[in-house]
């Protein structure tokens, strides 16, 4: 029969495989049985697949035909020597005696409370009258299903009754944060690491007899010390953000950790962002227990205008962070066998990792000095801007970024707005009064709906009928803010001391009304005329005819 190509480079790729590995009679009995199997043709066909004689091949074919012998020895039925089990019944028994865990060893077994290495066994069985080197236990051992094996971390020590429960109550805070376009981020402190040429668990390809030579002790360096790299996980972006710190790992190096990747990378990716949500394990320079961690966040959520919610994993469980298997366990493998010899090899080996699924990294050092044994006192913490929720509030809370109204102060101890008034003038909304009207009649629903999902997630329920702090920064205010920045370019802080009030106020007040004017498509049309301070504003009022409202500056 004719051969195909197909069929022809079959064969060239077997024979190139397995002819190298043959002696000159193994591949003509191997390239006549090829030809015999294809029947008519097959010698030519096997011959040019081969590369070799069609005398080759019908050589071998002959030698088939034959019926030549195999040559060399072959052992008889039967033949070899006897397994050692059955010239030493006693040894499997006693072998297993020896290997079996703790609980169901022998308890007077000096092996024991000893190193279970094959050199140790074969001593202790020849104590005892068997004998087996150690190749041969290894042999029996995996016979009877025995391997290798390390401890494996799966006790967690006491069981919180309501940590399923809570394991659910952050997936729910994460699905609703993410499905709304909010930032989640799941932070930790990665283990301390030594700088300097000490050396670094697993193997990496180097030229043969080369390895990277390392100090015999893992004493710190009194000059480079010891790092520590505090990690955000950002879990829609699959982006990573560490701070190598030099000093303490305190509560003030993490949140200032969250601010940098705030500022360098959060604000950017989430300009709509509403709130925050932060994931954290339970101890540490973030534990639920960790004071300075609650007052310094409140810092940080005033800075960016934001609420900030916290929800800590139950003790004992910080495995299941993201951040462990997502980040940390990424940077472990990219920097395996490789010394960490400065600082800079740190950070570049860090903000080199990546992975197929799209992991990035940005690395930076922290060489701020972040002091320990800070006091925060009870009145500190009474003052504190935190709402609790129902659901192990201390565990889960949220961050307000206002201040806590003080003791004693009832709320309509806050000064009104009334000075703003005289700014809401057609020289400056660029409308009349009555679109001026009609604009806040139609923005008014649409911000009581937004203030009040606003306060849901605060809270994470509802609020009672008549209850909650009063609005002193009212939908015409932040209508006007925004009006001044995006009409006029009148920048944020000379508007916050224009409004007397902090510059986070401002900014989240523009934020949201930006948000409001998409809903009803109604957009800010820019003028002209540039205002870059105070001066400028109140020129352009008295062309207008009347006199802009003084500053009022605050400490923020």
């Amino acid at each position: 029969m004719a051969v195909s190509e197909e069929e022809r480079g079959r064969l060239a790729a077997k024979f190139e495989v397995i002819l190298p590995h043959l002696d000159e009679r193994q591949r003509r009995l191997l390239l006549g049985a090829e030809a015999r199997v294809l029947g008519h043709g097959g010698i030519r066909a096997v011959a040019r697949a081969a590369g070799v004689r069609e005398g080759t091949v019908a050589a071998g074919v002959d030698e088939l035909e034959a019926g030549v012998a195999p040559l060399g020895r072959v052992r008889r039925a039967g033949g070899g020597r006897k397994p050692v089990t059955e010239h030493d019944p006693a040894l499997m028994p006693a072998l297993l005696g020896l290997v079996e865990p703790d609980e169901r060893g022998d308890p007077m077994s000096p092996l024991r409370w000893t190193t279970k290495s094959l050199r140790h066994l074969a001593q202790e069985l020849a104590g005892r009258g068997h004998k087996a080197g150690p190749d041969t236990i290894a042999a029996l051992l995996y016979g009877e299903g025995f391997s290798l094996q390390g401890n494996a971390k799966t006790l967690e020590g006491r069981r919180h009754p309501d940590r399923d429960a809570q394991f659910g109550y952050i997936n729910e805070q994460v699905k609703d944060y993410l499905s709304s376009g909010d930032p989640v981020v799941s932070v930790d402190t990665k283990k301390k690491e030594l700088v300097g040429a000490f050396a670094n668990k697993g193997r990496e390809w180097r030229p043969a007899g080369e390895p990277a030579v390392v100090r015999t002790h893992d004493f710190a360096d009194p000059q480079l010390g010891q790092v520590i790299p505090y990690g955000v996980y950002d879990l829609a972006a699959d982006t990573g953000w560490v701070a190598v710190g030099t000093d303490h790992n305190t509560a003030a190096f993490a949140v200032a950790t969250l601010r940098r990747w705030w500022d360098g990378y959060g604000r950017d990716r989430y300009p709509n962002a509403g709130r925050l949500l932060i994931t954290a394990d339970a101890g540490g320079s973030n534990g639920y227990r960790t004071r300075a961690w609650k007052t310094d966040l409140a810092a940080l959520a005033a800075e960016i205008g934001l609420p900030i919610t916290v929800c800590h994993f139950p003790p004992g469980t910080s495995k299941w962070n993201r951040i462990e298997h997502r980040l940390f366990a990424h940077i472990s493998m990219n920097w395996r066998a490789r010394p960490l010899t400065s600082h800079e090899t740190i950070v570049h080996t860090i903000a080199a990792t990546t992975t197929s699924s799209g992991l990035r990294v940005h690395a930076e050092l922290d060489t701020g000095h972040y002091p320990t044994g800070v006091v925060i006192t009870d009145e500190q913490m009474s003052t504190l801007a935190i709402d609790r929720h129902d659901w192990h509030g201390d565990w889960n809370y949220t961050l307000r970024p206002d201040p806590a109204t003080p003791a004693g102060e009832p709320a309509t101890a806050l000064p009104p707005l009334h000075h703003l008034a005289a700014l809401v003038h057609p020289a400056i909304t660029g409308m009349p009064d009555s679109a001026w009207n009609d604009l806040i009649n139609r923005l008014t629903v649409p911000h009581q709906a937004q203030h009040e999902a606003f306060l849901h997630n605060l809270r994470g329920h509802a609020r009672p009928r008549g209850g909650g702090r009063k609005i002193r920064v009212t939908l015409s205010h932040q209508l006007l803010a925004t009006l001044l920045h995006d009409r006029y370019q009148l920048p944020r802080k000379v508007i916050a001391d224009l409004f007397g009030v902090a510059g986070t106020t401002i900014n989240v007040a523009i934020r949201n009304t930006r948000t409001l004017l998409t809903q009803i498509q109604h957009p800010i049309e820019p003028s002209n005329i540039r205002l870059t301070n105070h001066t400028d504003l109140a020129a352009h009022t008295r062309t207008a005819g009347f006199t802009a409202p003084a500053l009022i500056k605050t400490a923020s």
